[in-house]
């Protein structure tokens, strides 16, 4: 059964919303609790950096629940833990789906799971490089891309992509749609205050996501000055006119993996699978490590503070000297 798309695909109608917004380079510092208030609507499409969970803006996630945001739409571009959390403040009803639910090699969510099998999460399918395609379609401003995937499966059958000919072979190809999400969270390394940011390691599609999104918030793990920006200028993978909001989160992925600075908490990861069998003890959890704290400082001193944040940066640390 085809499906519809979730957004808006007229490159036109989004050049109209993008040529007034604000290109001002002004300070973007913020807190998490504001950003996410001021940009993140109940019933919008949200689209999440980082890939599996490598380099997730945990502290906007975490802010996105305590706020109660409801109705949302999610690109789960391999959305492991933030599809977990999400789904765990019942916040999202809707999904373009490549890889959700399972939390890689660890095993998968009950909660997120049982959302989807209930059909309180309607889900179109996608593969990642789809997903990826729809950014990069929305980055260049052209209404679809044409691709060689999908044809003759399943995943075509479920998803919301359509046919056409080439002009030139006369072949059948996939007409892959623009994604224009209506916020994005990225989470990066570092960022001076007016948002240009620099990411280590894999980028994935947060160039495009940047770029195709109508806001960015960029958490990252440390503010830098303007002047370490200028000196390798390429560097900056987002820059700072895609930026709307910027927020210094140190540790803000844990307990997700932030390549070269600090390893995934797999213990805590397996406390997550584990209490959402038992509706009171998941209940419990959350109040615990969400809605009964006042920020993500007090989440990670829950999670053991500095001395577990300093296991996590030796377990990291000695995984990049290994394969050097």
């Amino acid at each position: 059964m085809k499906h519809n798309l979730y957004t808006e695909i007229d490159p036109d109608v989004m050049r109209q919303f993008f040529r007034h917004k604000s290109r001002n380079q002004n300070d973007k510092l913020t807190t998490v609790k504001e950003a996410v208030a001021r940009y993140l609507k109940d019933g919008d499409y949200l689209a999440v950096g980082g890939f599996g969970t490598n380099r997730i803006p945990t502290a906007l996630l975490h802010e996105v629940v305590r706020q109660g945001k409801k109705n949302l739409a999610l690109s789960g571009h391999t959305a492991t833990h933030d599809f977990q959390i999400l789904a765990a403040g019942k916040c999202i009803n809707r999904c373009d789906a490549a890889y959700i639910v399972g939390l890689e090699a660890r095993g998968l969510s009950p909660n997120a799971r049982k959302q989807c099998q209930d059909g309180d999460i309607e889900l179109v399918e996608w593969t990642n490089y789809t997903l990826a395609l729809r950014y990069r379609a929305a980055a260049m401003g052209i209404s679809y891309i044409p691709a060689r995937v999908m044809l003759g499966t399943d995943t075509y059958n479920e998803g919301a992509c359509k046919t056409v000919t080439c002009p030139y072979t006369a072949k059948k190809l996939l007409a892959v749609p623009p994604l224009y999400p209506d916020v994005a969270f990225i989470h990066v390394h570092r960022a001076d205050k007016y948002g240009n940011s620099q990411i280590d390691g894999i980028i994935v599609s947060d160039t495009d996501i940047a770029r195709a999104a109508k806001h960015v918030i960029i958490s990252c793990e440390e503010i830098i000055e303007e002047d370490v920006i200028r000196k390798d200028p390429s560097r900056t993978a987002i820059p700072w006119f895609y930026v709307d909001a910027l927020v210094h989160v140190p540790y803000g992925s844990y307990p997700g993996n932030m390549p070269y600075c600090y390893f995934s908490d797999e213990e805590h990861l397996k406390e997550w699978l584990a209490v959402e069998t038992d509706e009171d003890k998941f209940r419990k959890f959350l109040e615990d490590n969400i809605y009964g704290i006042s920020d993500f400082s007090d989440y990670l001193k829950k999670r053991g503070g500095v001395k577990r944040l300093k296991e996590l940066e030796d377990i990291e640390h000695l995984q990049v000297k290994t394969y050097e």
